[in-house]
């Protein structure tokens, strides 16, 4: 797969002693003990989810479902593009 930039949204919330970071784009979480290990683990967790799903041939699919559109070769989630408009 050709490295592609994505934009999506990143939310993260404290849960008992857990930092949960979660992006609605793609409906994806990861957790961690503080709020940077939780985005990190986040983008991991992007980064693998999409490259299984180009494996699997998928991918495409997925982030049209999820509105995903590309501008100015970048892949930009729905609330990042209507932010930017």
């Amino acid at each position: 797969m050709k490295p592609v930039k994505i934009e999506f949204t990143s939310q993260v919330f404290k849960e008992g002693k857990m930092y949960v970071a979660h992006t609605p784009e793609l409906d994806l979480s990861s957790c961690a003990t503080t709020q940077i290990k939780a985005q990190k683990n986040l983008m991991e967790a992007v980064r693998l989810f999409l490259e299984e799903a180009e494996k699997k041939g998928s991918l495409n699919q997925i982030l049209a479902e999820a509105g995903f559109t590309r501008r100015n070769g970048r892949l930009v989630g729905p609330a990042s593009f209507s932010r930017n408009e």
